[in-house]
């Protein structure tokens, strides 16, 4: 019975791991990644409702004074 002849397994191997790594640094390199996130300074809106532009005040019956 004939014997497997692994003379050029060394060559095969090493060159598909050359293979994938170069495949794998060209796509990671046209990956395009975010910029760090920064915190936008936004300006406060004062909303206007109708119950801020009057005085109102609610009288409960405890807090009336007593007679």
């Amino acid at each position: 019975m004939p014997q497997l002849d692994t003379s050029t397994w060394f060559i095969t191997i090493i060159s598909m791991i050359i293979t994938l790594f170069i495949m794998f640094q060209l796509k990671i390199s046209k990956h395009h990644y975010y910029n760090n996130p920064e915190p936008l300074v936004t300006k406060s809106q004062k909303h206007s409702t109708p119950w801020e532009v009057k005085w109102t005040k609610i009288y409960l019956p405890l807090s009336l004074p007593q007679r």
